[in-house]
């Protein structure tokens, strides 16, 4: 039997519940995993509302960290008592064990904790696609001046380290002077504060007019408009999230108007179909943390239990980097 954390219908915090969960053994491709940590994420909330919707009863939670307690047939590049750690599809990490596929689980190195491999997969991988995969036409360079809404989240402060890293001039957004400054002290090159500055024309402040080549945007509906005004002619506008809420319908023809825009809406889970592909960005991720270019914070801990009010804190916007569940 293992704990874990089950809604039977969507809703509120209070949908969450503890139960008590039958875990088999592995299948075919499959492992069984007993979690060190848990990873909380802003997408198990849209999971708990609803907004995304899956078949209930649902078991939350898209990342982890832990140990190989079972190998099923076929899964070779694993082994029983491998020290693991995963951002995948189908959700139910919020657990203390369960079986699941082995494609998108991947070792963790002797340098890297569970805690810090439970906070890091989704928003690092996610932060690696944006910054590798997800480029303007005319790809980035150093210097290039990018726009990252939210950048004090868990996302945001792993980006503004990786584009410090790359040589980019990020530029932050966030919610209160105290984030800001956390941005800035995670190599965000200029923050601004949008909840009482008017961040389109900060942007073509900080960059003589020009624009930013890419927005990277998880917040959605509040920051959409404006951010297509600070791109550059041939920009990029990467919709990742809504935690506003979603964007609402627009007609095409203003990308034309306002340079010639581009618009994608991207997903982790595009981007780690593979085995291939999951092993080669996490890799990509390994190296920074390991090498300290980027650090991840944990900024919040709640045990299994209490994972209520970890949802309640993560939707008031009262959370800055990662916030992962003990056990």
């Amino acid at each position: 039997m293992s704990k874990a954390i089950r809604i039977d219908q969507y809703g509120g915090p209070e949908q969450l519940k503890l139960v008590d969960v039958q875990v088999g053994e592995p299948g075919i491709g499959q492992i069984r995993i007993r979690h060190k940590a848990v990873g909380l994420n802003f997408i198990d909330v849209y999971q708990r509302t609803g907004l995304y919707q899956n078949p209930l009863p649902l078991q939350l939670g898209m990342e982890g960290a832990g140990v190989v307690e079972a190998v099923g047939e076929g899964v070779t590049h694993l082994q029983v008592g491998d020290r693991v750690a995963y951002a995948a599809n189908p959700p139910g990490s919020y657990c203390e064990a369960r079986v699941m596929p082995a494609m998108n689980v991947c070792r963790l190195p002797e340098a890297i904790s569970f805690e810090t491999g439970a906070a890091m997969m989704l928003k690092g991988l996610t932060a690696q696609y944006l910054l590798r995969r997800t480029l303007p036409q005319a790809g980035l360079q150093p210097g290039d001046y990018v726009l990252f809404h939210a950048a004090a989240g868990g996302v945001g402060l792993i980006a503004c380290q990786w584009a410090k890293a790359l040589g980019l001039q990020l530029i932050g957004t966030a919610g209160s002077d105290a984030k800001c400054a956390l941005a800035a002290a995670h190599g965000a090159a200029h923050t601004i504060n949008y909840a009482n500055e008017d961040f389109a024309a900060r942007v073509k402040d900080i960059t003589g007019g020009k624009g930013v080549k890419v927005v990277y945007d998880s917040v959605g509906k509040d920051t959409w408009e404006k951010s297509l005004d600070c791109l550059s002619p041939l920009g990029l506008m990467a919709s990742f999230g809504n935690a506003s809420g979603p964007v609402p319908p627009f007609a095409p023809g203003i990308l034309g108007a306002k340079g010639s825009l581009y618009v994608t809406r991207q997903t982790l889970f595009t981007h780690i179909s593979s085995r291939a592909a999951t092993q080669s960005m996490a890799d990509e991720l390994f190296a920074v943390v390991t090498s300290g270019q980027v650090k991840i914070r944990i900024d919040q801990r709640f045990a299994l239990e209490d994972v209520q009010a970890a949802h309640r804190a993560l939707e008031a916007r009262q959370t800055t980097g990662c916030t992962i569940l003990t056990l």
